[in-house]
């Protein structure tokens, strides 16, 4: 008899197998097992595919009938077909779905067979724990973990250098970004959250590493003005109009920063209301693609990721947001950095710099966050001030380092970040 649920099983099984013809890193890269599909014409399509990806061989329509007989595989049409049912973006949705019904049959396969063999309890629940998890057995021992600690008392502690700034006093305090590490960067509006990003993602560039920049808010086109503005050292009122506003001097500042950019290899994706499932799936393939460098992803802003659960209330998306992104950063083994709102009541103290509490709709990003940072300047509530121009980088909350404030010198005209020479200022 077929049901609903046979017809949505075999829809998820073709989209799956439709987005690793359109993605091939998917192939081998997703948790997905040929045991896993209830077609058995299915596992035979995602067998030939795991053969060409693991002889580094492309996955398509041509190299597929070339490893297996069309009728195999269903006939060329239903192969060609497979892609018109491809959607990368749900594919860990759909390989959840074929998961959980894998799962579902072995269980009832198992307490068939326990009730006609007559098993034991325990044998029954062995069988059971052995499909809660289709991974390979991790290694849990932590005998090699004190094999490499025995000489480290003897030894020069090695600094553990993460992705650095160019900012010499945030980099004294933080290594740089660790890899694994949730870094959270809360300010208020017009705080300088996106210049501090792009300041973040233009550096790591520089060095090598691999920006992804995820700008839900601000299209693309804007974020690479402010860059060429920040690299250029260009007054961003001079962006409106370069042809009549700038010198000849500055024309060329201009293009020798679109070359420096366009070495730094940075990425943006600006679709707006992306899930964390659609970011994950999208450095996934930019990781594939730059497999010479290492990322550092970075997300502006949290608020604005959209939900898996859109019936939670805000506290609870954002908490599951928070888990999801520190669970992204373990899994690239790279440093995710996030911007964050702050709410207002920061605006009702006499002291204006952030505090934790101010963390807008909060959840669980305090306990997540392994980095929690604000910025805050003073000239921005007081004109007068005699902090005019620098950027103050509070350190809120470091899970492996020191906190405390740092202030660099940020100028507004161009975006930049800049270390303060405070000898120079004295």
């Amino acid at each position: 008899m077929i049901t609903e649920q046979t017809i949505s099983l075999e829809l998820a099984e073709k989209s799956i197998l439709g987005s690793m013809l359109a993605e091939n890193y998917l192939v081998l890269d997703s948790t997905v097992k040929q045991e896993h599909f209830s077609s058995t014409q299915h596992q035979v399509i995602f067998s030939a595919m795991q053969e060409l990806a693991r002889a580094n061989k492309s996955v398509d329509y041509i190299t597929l009938l070339s490893v297996r007989e069309p009728i195999e595989l269903g006939g060329a049409n239903y192969i060609v077909d497979l892609k018109n049912y491809a959607n990368p973006t749900k594919f860990t949705e759909y390989a959840e779905i074929l998961f959980a019904h894998w799962q579902h049959v072995t269980k009832q396969q198992i307490l068939a067979q326990a009730q006609q063999e007559n098993w034991s309890i325990e044998q029954v629940q062995t069988q059971l724990d052995a499909i809660s998890d289709s991974e390979s057995l991790l290694e849990t021992s932590i005998t090699n973990a004190l094999a490499e600690a025995m000489n480290r008392p003897y030894e020069p502690m090695s600094a553990k250098t993460g992705i650095g700034t160019d900012l010499r006093d945030f980099d004294r305090m933080t290594n740089g970004f660790q890899d694994g590490d949730l870094f959270i960067l809360a300010a208020r509006p017009s705080m300088g959250k996106t210049d501090t990003m792009n300041h973040f993602a233009i550096n790591a560039g520089f060095k090598g590493y691999l920006p992804i920049i995820f700008s839900l808010e601000m299209k693309s086109d804007l974020l690479v003005d402010r860059m060429i503005a920040s690299t250029g050292n260009i007054n961003r009122l001079n962006l409106r109009d370069p042809y009549t506003t700038m010198s000849d001097a500055q024309k060329l500042k201009w293009s020798q920063a679109i070359g420096m950019l366009d070495n730094a290899k940075i990425q943006i994706d600006d679709r707006p209301a992306m899930t964390v499932p659609q970011i994950r799936a999208t450095a996934r393939k930019l990781m594939k693609q730059y497999p010479d460098r290492k990322p550092l992803i970075l997300i502006d802003y949290l608020q604005i990721i959209r939900a898996n659960n859109p019936k939670d209330n805000q506290t609870q998306q954002i908490g599951q947001i928070s888990r999801d992104l520190k669970q992204m950063a373990r899994e690239f083994n790279c440093p995710v950095v996030c911007l964050s709102q702050l709410n207002r009541s920061v605006e009702q103290r006499q002291d204006k710099r952030p505090i934790m509490s101010d963390i807008r709709d909060s959840g669980n990003i305090e306990q997540d966050a392994d980095v929690i940072a604000f910025l805050y300047r003073d000239d921005y509530y007081d004109k007068e001030s005699e902090s005019k121009n620098l950027l103050e980088i509070i350190l809120a909350k470091h899970r492996n380092g020191p906190t405390g404030t740092i202030s660099v010198a940020y100028v507004k005209e161009t975006g930049r970040l800049i270390n303060v020479d405070w000898n120079a200022r004295q």
